[in-house]
């Protein structure tokens, strides 16, 4: 084993028995994966009620979605060698009156940066959602998801701006068709080289 690879193991296993925030409704359950080989990053916001229960991201009706985006099976996607699965808080933050809560703020100071440099080999980055735009766009994002979304092409092919493939976002997709016509087929024509 290199020595990346067991810093990044190491890593992983303190993040997964973190409990920075012991007053999560649900407790405490960092969920990511991640290994020093892979070559696409996905970047949520945080796990939902049903993806904290079974204990694996994505894992539900969103990451269903994800997948067909990607074109992609559920193997490759739940191989760590081929995606790295980072969301911007690694537990389910609760709920509040429109939906889940923001991911909590002290998991991405105290974890991001040194995930990051552990994964050298990424070549593209999916970035899901608002929290994780303004963490890895910055200034470089719009004023909106939709206009940011919409400009994708010049953060690509290293960054891919995405809508959250929530089953909730369904009026956002029919608002945007170019989306499904324009995007996808280049996502997934670089995922294929890349897996």
């Amino acid at each position: 084993m290199q020595r990346n690879d067991r810093q990044l193991d190491e890593l992983l296993a303190n993040i997964r028995s973190c409990a920075i925030c012991k007053d999560l409704p649900l407790g405490p359950r960092p969920l990511l994966q991640a290994s020093a080989n892979a070559k696409i990053l996905i970047v949520g916001q945080a796990p939902g009620s049903k993806t904290h229960q079974k204990g694996r991201p994505f894992d539900d009706a969103s990451g269903k979605q994800l997948r067909q985006w990607l074109g992609v099976t559920e193997d490759q996607f739940y191989d760590p060698r081929l995606f790295a699965i980072i969301p911007m808080g690694f537990c389910f933050p609760g709920t509040g009156k429109g939906g889940d809560l923001p991911p909590r703020p002290e998991c991405a100071p105290a974890w991001r940066e040194p995930l990051l440099q552990a994964l050298p080999n990424v070549q593209l980055t999916l970035i899901l959602g608002q929290y994780a735009l303004d963490w890895h766009l910055g200034e470089r994002k719009s004023r909106t998801l939709t206009e940011t979304v919409s400009r994708w092409q010049e953060f690509w092919p290293d960054h891919l701006p995405l809508p959250h493939p929530s089953p909730r976002n369904i009026r956002w997709f029919k608002a945007n068709p170019w989306f499904e016509t324009d995007v996808i087929p280049v996502l997934q024509k670089r995922v294929s080289v890349l897996v």
